[in-house]
């Protein structure tokens, strides 16, 4: 089978899309919700004033009798979750200004023009408190998320660029917008057998996803080092996963599992092992763009599921020359919907296209899922991408 394809980079955002020749492009196009963020922020920032400009167009164009305190009123309101203290006390002194403006021009008696004022006071008052309490709320998300940060960089650190001769890039996404960790994992190790890596996806969400991911890793790390085969690498993984959930003794972890790809590239060989265990099937894309499914010889059961039968695990091996990249991702890219429910194909978009290296490859990629999707994925997506130069 054969593949084509375009830019990408290590820890990409949404930032940039690809051009022709695999590089990204600079400048290119944010996500469909990072733009609609974008477009509401800075909406948001200019509705206080838009709604004392129209407060003073309703007051110019009704009769006296009507008010336009209600829209004054509105304005502190609206900026105390945007704006700082000062910025949202000198909207309420504007909206102020602005109404004692109005209603001294029309002639208004004294009663109802401080009745007016009275009340977008007291409204202005009510947003510095709620200014308040918000500036207090982002600071707590902004400590929340630089520990969520500082835990994904402990559990799953980034791996080289360079790793045992090999060119390596890999990209996390938590499908959960702001979040920084999930139940997706990665690791790649140099080893006296070759380079070693694994990915694999956590069923579940939260911190006992996090936690087995922690399990996964950590066993990973010894058993790669230790190990001889793959098969034996996998039984660690397996008895790991079991005395986490022994330990833990809820539901979940009774009924949880781990899907997850191990690869081998042995030093001086052209050549990759994979063993599956439940995984989406890596993929091996060749440097004139073709592209092979490695579909497993034998199916085996995600690991975790030992209780339920006994499958031998069963290496596949087959060449990987120079200039060839293996590229196992999880199976938030391949679920990836499009507004009609379409899945985003991997394969088929990869198939005859060429990149500069990993990290092209996977910024063409998480571009290409976000057009597809309009809106990224909605499940958490690890992507890992491996050549040999």
């Amino acid at each position: 089978m054969d593949g084509h394809g375009s830019g990408g980079r290590r820890r990409v955002g949404h930032g940039g899309g690809p051009t022709g020749d695999g590089r990204p492009e600079p400048g290119g196009p944010l996500s469909g919700r990072h733009r609609r963020t974008r477009r509401a922020r800075s909406f948001s920032r200019v509705l206080p004033w838009l709604l004392i400009v129209a407060g003073v167009v309703y007051d110019e164009l009704t009769p006296v009798r009507y008010t336009a305190a209600p829209l004054f009123a509105a304005a502190p309101l609206a900026a105390a979750p945007f704006y700082g203290r000062r910025g949202t006390l000198l909207t309420g002194a504007a909206a102020c200004l602005a109404a004692f403006g109005m209603r001294a021009e029309d002639g208004v008696a004294r009663s109802e023009s401080l009745t007016d004022i009275a009340t977008i006071v007291t409204v202005s008052a009510l947003a510095l408190a709620i200014n308040r309490l918000s500036r207090r709320s982002d600071a707590k998300l902004a400590t929340a998320r630089e520990i969520a940060e500082a835990a994904q960089r402990a559990v799953l650190p980034e791996p080289a660029d360079r790793i045992g001769g090999l060119d390596i890039a890999a990209h996390y996404e938590a499908a959960q917008a702001g979040a920084a960790i999930g139940g997706d994992l990665y690791a790649v190790q140099d080893t006296p057998y070759g380079v070693r890596l694994v990915l694999g996806d956590v069923r579940g969400k939260g911190m006992g996803a996090v936690a087995a991911v922690a399990v996964l890793i950590g066993a990973f790390r010894e058993a790669a080092e230790q190990e001889s085969t793959l098969e034996a690498v996998a039984q660690r993984l397996e008895r790991a996963l079991a005395r986490e959930g022994l330990r833990r003794r809820g539901v979940d972890d009774e009924e949880g599992f781990t899907t997850a790809v191990l690869a081998e590239l042995p030093h001086g060989e052209e050549l990759l092992r994979t063993l599956n265990r439940g995984h989406p099937p890596p993929l091996l894309l060749a440097p004139d763009g073709g592209l092979t499914v490695l579909e497993p010889g034998r199916f085996a059961l995600p690991l975790g599921m030992a209780d339920l039968g006994s499958w031998p695990d069963e290496t596949d091996e087959t060449g990987f020359p120079a200039g060839s990249t293996l590229f196992v991702h999880s199976d938030g890219l391949s679920e990836a919907r499009d507004r009609h429910g379409v899945f985003f194909d991997p394969a088929a978009w990869l198939r005859g296209r060429t990149f500069g290296g990993p990290d092209a490859l996977l910024t063409a990629v998480t571009a290409e899922v976000v057009t597809h999707t309009g809106d990224g994925t909605s499940d958490d997506m690890a992507l890992l991408a491996v050549r040999r130069p």
